[in-house]
């Protein structure tokens, strides 16, 4: 939220382009590092440039386009930035697979560097000085954004202690009270501030954190399947990570082919009623999984996997495109970021939540093999049935926000 902050006091581009930068820079050193702690520093290069990235480019492409074409162009970025983080994990196991670790963080150097020149072309590009830049940002909430940092990273590593199974779940709780209650206060902070982070109007639109919320769920469901079919593929059935990434690319591929289309009809058909379809059909995958069987059948396991694509990519698009027309031109960096934020804080919270269900059930195993036998089946589907249930949450939602704000949809 900071660098959406920034992009709206100052320039969009800028923190954009600077953002891409500092995320080259970041895998340059990641890549190349001689030791643990240059890991660490590239890292942390690398998050600090994805963030100013994320946080701004949703405004950027909602400020060029209007509402009849917003879908289409949202829906781009949209495809993009959820094919990458499901299709990260499988060609990271693909590369490892065939060359050296440091070929994950090298091979966005020249990717990066590729899109960078494209950018510096097509955005315009604003220099400031030291001074007008200070001037810029005076009165800027810097102590609610420490408390508020501190809230998150709390909550994230809660995580780690979630991943341990049953016997780091009242640890991983306690964090998340902790970190949930000084979130919290890092909000309340913020509104009584000379110039809050988030404004108020966006607090008040019910439209707006609805759309986040529901993207939210559709964020923790997806990380959930993307964490347990590694084990169901290569733990379990032993499959290799080769072969394991290229049917997850699946779920890639399906919403590489849906996304332009679902772009298309949230600008011509009403984007309510494209949410609620897209749920459904990601509804449908999520029970699909539940039902997987314990031998690999390649038929029964891509037919969930590429409804998964299908379902995520129609209900991107016209959300999306809901999410980013309820909010005023001035405070899209804001509205963006928290967007970005929303999904990553999902997938967070599904990857932690997921790991404490799965191995609460397999209090005995250290390692999952094929020797779990159906233990692991049975925990495997009891899981991914609580992901069902999150679905039809989301779905819920998604309909009680056709009723609350019926007369701003589309």
């Amino acid at each position: 939220m900071l660098f959406g902050y920034f992009g709206d006091i100052l320039s969009k581009n800028f923190v954009f382009i600077v953002g891409g930068f500092v995320f080259i820079l970041g895998s340059l050193i990641t890549g190349a590092a001689l030791g643990f702690l240059m890991i660490i520093l590239g890292r942390i290069f690398q998050a600090i440039g994805f963030s100013m990235i994320m946080a701004n480019s949703l405004g950027i492409v909602s400020e060029e386009f209007d509402d009849n074409s917003r879908g289409q162009a949202l829906a781009t970025v949209s495809m993009f930035t959820t094919v990458g983080q499901i299709a990260g994990p499988a060609i990271g196991g693909m590369i490892i697979s065939v060359s050296s670790w440091r070929w994950i963080y090298l091979i966005n150097v020249p990717l990066c560097c590729i899109v960078m020149i494209f950018s510096l072309k097509s955005l315009k590009f604003p220099h400031y000085t030291l001074p007008k830049l200070m001037k810029s940002l005076k009165g800027f909430n810097c102590i609610g954004e420490i408390i508020f940092a501190a809230g998150i990273s709390i909550l994230f590593l809660s995580g780690l202690y979630f991943q341990h199974g049953v016997h780091g779940i009242w640890k991983g709780l306690i964090l998340v009270i902790l970190g949930s209650a000084i979130s919290i206060a890092a909000f309340f902070q913020d509104q009584h501030a000379k110039q809050a982070l988030i404004p108020i109007r966006l607090v008040r639109n019910v439209k707006y954190l609805m759309s986040i919320f529901i993207l939210l769920l559709v964020m923790l469901v997806n990380a959930m399947t993307n964490i347990l079919l590694p084990f169901y593929l290569q733990s379990f059935n032993g499959m290799s990570p080769f072969y394991s990434g290229l049917i997850m690319m699946g779920q890639s591929l399906a919403m590489l082919a849906t996304t332009p289309i679902a772009g298309y009809l949230a600008d011509h058909k009403d984007r309510m009623k494209l949410t609620i379809v897209g749920l459904l059909i990601l509804l449908l995958s999520q029970i699909g999984y539940a039902l997987y069987p314990a031998k690999v059948n390649l038929v029964l396991i891509m037919v969930p996997v590429l409804l998964n694509g299908i379902g995520i990519a129609v209900f991107l698009s016209p959300n999306l495109a809901i999410t980013m027309g309820s909010v005023d031109k001035k405070v899209l960096g804001v509205a963006g970021s928290i967007n970005s934020f929303a999904r990553t804080l999902g997938a967070t919270v599904g990857i932690s939540m997921t790991s404490a269900l799965l191995f609460s059930q397999l209090l005995h195993v250290a390692h999952i093999t094929p020797n779990t036998g159906m233990a692991f089946m049975h925990a495997f589907s009891n899981t991914l049935w609580i992901g069902v249930l999150v679905n039809v949450l989301a779905v819920i939602v998604v309909i009680a926000r056709k009723f609350i704000t019926p007369k701003t949809a589309k």
